[in-house]
């Protein structure tokens, strides 16, 4: 699920992430699972109020190893 996020031109942070989501270029938003709940219940809100689809990732270390970066990180999404 994260070769797709990979792959594909992407953001990498919740700031960015919000960001696309709100000018609606984001396809799909990744999320970790254990973000903490006033990070990732914003977004996950944004997301189902503009009709973006939502894969949920187990762990932010997982989605910062799978992007190559050196940090842990709550959110990501594939652009359009």
């Amino acid at each position: 699920m994260l070769s797709e996020l990979v792959k594909n031109k992407h953001v990498i942070g919740l700031k960015q992430t919000t960001k696309a989501v709100k000018n609606s270029t984001a396809k799909v938003v990744y999320i970790a699972q254990d973000a903490e709940s006033h990070v990732k219940d914003p977004l996950f809100q944004l997301c189902t109020e503009h009709s973006t689809q939502v894969v949920w990732v187990p762990s932010m270390k997982e989605m910062g190893q799978a992007l190559k970066i050196e940090v842990n990180t709550a959110a990501a999404a594939i652009l359009l």
